[in-house]
């Protein structure tokens, strides 16, 4: 087991607890269905970088049972990806953000600007997701707090390290995340822990951190994980982004007996329905 601190105790904030507490008091994880409005993305190529594909890929999502959509506008792919500035993310979000949130399901924004977040919060987002775990943008921190939204914590690395302890490492990293979030008056409550799978990590890193995600339970924290077409699902039978449907549901339902509460998805039919009959047999044990 992996040494943690004890994560900040506050009372729950009312506008966040009420965006998660229903979703995560079911028998079975929610689904966030991902939307990259990126021309550059390792799952999908760009497909919807475009507004009105955006917002017909949003509503299949919804229909096909999605809990949250997860918007993006910049790719955070670990390999490849250019930076962006706030500009120009916010020029992709600005014909698409506001038609996702009136479809009426909370909205995550996946950003690691303050300032992006700050605009996404204002036109209607629900939870800030920040790929850098609070550690990137020094403005992310009291922006959440300020706003008494639910915040994504997220592990990352610059580069993956072969030789490092991975579990210790994304320890370590929520340790100093959630000491941040305490000092900038985040509620715990408003809280949810990413291990970042395929991010800093080898493929073999990312496959121990599902298969040890349990040990992340000890910060009393919900746990998300985005397996989804990962490249270590390549690794052990090689394929493309597409191809990787059996591989991203195996991940996601060892990821939900071991606790994960949260699950990010492209593939969102596929994805609910094993969560779905999973969870129906275990309720027959």
């Amino acid at each position: 087991m992996i040494a943690t601190k004890p994560s900040p105790t506050a009372a729950p904030g009312p506008a966040g607890h009420s965006v998660l507490s229903g979703l995560l008091s079911r028998p079975y994880p929610a689904v966030m269905g991902v939307l990259n409005v990126t021309p550059d993305s390792f799952s999908d190529g760009g497909q919807f970088a475009a507004p009105e594909r955006a917002l017909a890929q949003a509503r299949r999502m919804i229909a096909e049972g999605a809990d949250i959509i997860d918007i993006g506008a910049e790719s955070t792919r670990p390999y490849g990806s250019e930076p962006i500035s706030a500009d120009q993310e916010l020029k992709r979000l600005q014909a698409v953000l506001p038609e996702v949130v009136a479809l009426g399901i909370p909205v995550s924004i996946d950003s690691m600007k303050s300032t992006v977040v700050a605009w996404a919060l204002d036109h209607g987002a629900a939870i800030a997701n920040d790929v850098w775990g609070l550690q990137r943008d020094p403005g992310m921190a009291g922006l959440v707090a300020e706003r008494c939204v639910p915040v994504i914590i997220m592990h990352n690395r610059e580069r993956a390290d072969p030789g490092i302890d991975i579990m210790q490492d994304i320890a370590d990293f929520f340790a100093r995340s959630l000491d941040i979030a305490a000092g900038a008056g985040i509620e715990p409550d408003n809280i949810v822990l990413d291990p970042g799978i395929g991010f800093g990590k080898t493929p073999e890193q990312s496959m121990t951190a599902l298969a040890r995600l349990a040990e992340l339970e000890s910060f009393g924290l919900p746990l998300l994980v985005g397996a989804s077409r990962k490249r270590f699902i390549s690794m052990v039978t090689p394929s493309e982004p597409h191809q990787r449907l059996g591989g991203s549901i195996a991940a996601h339902l060892l990821a939900a007996q071991r606790g994960a509460r949260i699950i990010r998805a492209h593939d969102v039919t596929e994805t609910v329905q094993a969560l779905r009959v999973a969870a129906a047999i275990r309720e027959q044990e």
